[in-house]
């Protein structure tokens, strides 16, 4: 069952479907990563492309809880961010792509926020 946005902002930034896919950067259309659709909650995301464009990405849903903030580190399976609780992969950023980025994303199954900052 397809979940039903609340929130959609995108800031210089393109999804290859409505709330996930491959993810671009609209100044330069490079591709900078991928949102896994079915297991996150919301997302807050702010980047730096390596084109200098600033972008930005905040999605949550009608059913959208708020997280629980953790200091738990995502764990990398096969270039995926993933939750450290069951392995629901969430997101992959393209640090090639990327100066630097903020990332806050929940995880759908578990409801734990997790943090995430890179910078070049």
């Amino acid at each position: 069952m397809a979940r039903k946005v609340k929130t959609k902002n995108l800031g210089n930034t393109r999804l290859a479907a409505n709330y996930g896919g491959w993810t671009y950067c609209t100044e330069c259309d490079e591709n900078i990563g991928y949102l896994c659709y079915a297991t996150y909650d919301r997302i807050n995301l702010k980047y730096e492309c390596k084109c200098g464009s600033n972008g930005s990405i905040y999605i949550d849903f009608e059913d959208s809880e708020e997280g629980v903030k953790c200091d738990d580190d995502l764990i990398i399976i096969k270039n995926r961010m993933c939750c450290p609780k069951d392995s629901s992969p969430l997101i992959t950023l393209l640090s090639k792509k990327l100066k630097n980025y903020d990332l806050e994303i929940t995880c759908k199954e578990c409801g734990k926020a997790y943090f995430k900052n890179y910078r070049e």
